[in-house]
């Protein structure tokens, strides 16, 4: 298998996973979607709160490497291959108990949207570019991520966005709902979830999944709740507000 195209730096809490590619403008082949999930799982193993995702380069991701499709012609089991291996790094990402936040800075093209949805929060910069394209090379969206997308920015702009395979700017991209602020948001989110209690964050990560799937009742969720509560976590910071004699 090639060199794995990506770093990961542990700093102070916060890892930071960078796409190393750019001269391919980070287009992720066939044989590095896996290495990318057990990236992202390293980093939650070795002991990072917050994870943030990154391009290297000017672009954040040109999605999947297109020199890798004309092997999958013909071969059904090959496409499925690689359809699993896409869905195993993109989803190691969403199963992380750590926030994870896309910063984009650049391009954001195909599987790379699909990545960047699979986080947390998406930050945007002034150059970031989003397109969804597979319209115009005769092949579908896994249902994962039209689901995924479907939640961000409702049907109808999501039908634009896959049918119309346009490409938006940063703007138009926070406008509808597929970016969740400025790049220059994303260090004070980064700080406040340091500051916070890693207990509170899983489980409210936790629920913000639930309820985006439906849910809005979960017995786990309930049992945490009263963990939490009855917990030495609270009484600590309780505590420590009572005025000192």
């Amino acid at each position: 298998m090639a060199e794995c195209m990506f770093n990961l730096i542990i700093n102070s809490g916060v890892a930071r996973l960078t796409l190393d590619r750019p001269e391919a403008r980070n287009a992720i082949p066939v044989a590095q979607w896996r290495p990318l999930g057990e990236a992202a799982r390293e980093a939650e193993a070795g002991g990072a709160m917050v994870l943030v995702l990154q391009g290297g380069g000017s672009a954040f991701c040109a999605g999947a490497d297109l020199k890798d499709f004309p092997a999958m012609h013909r071969d059904p089991a090959a496409a499925a291959e690689f359809r699993q291996a896409m869905r195993d790094g993109i989803e190691a990402f969403a199963a992380l108990a750590i926030p994870t936040v896309a910063l984009i800075g650049g391009p954001c093209f195909g599987a790379g949207v699909a990545l960047a949805m699979a986080c947390d929060l998406r930050f945007a910069g002034a150059q970031a570019r989003f397109a969804i394209t597979p319209a115009k090379y005769g092949i579908s969206y896994p249902q994962e991520d039209v689901a995924r997308l479907v939640r961000l920015v409702g049907p109808g702009q999501a039908a634009r966005l896959l049918l119309g395979a346009g490409t938006i700017d940063a703007a138009e991209a926070m406008r509808i709902g597929l970016v969740d602020g400025g790049i220059d948001k994303a260090e004070p989110f980064i700080a406040a979830t340091l500051a916070s209690s890693q207990a509170s964050i899983a489980s409210l990560k936790r629920g913000i999944a639930l309820a985006a799937g439906g849910r809005a009742q979960d017995e786990e969720q309930d049992r945490t709740f009263d963990t939490l509560i009855a917990g030495d976590e609270l009484a600590a910071k309780l505590s420590a507000l009572r005025p000192k004699r």
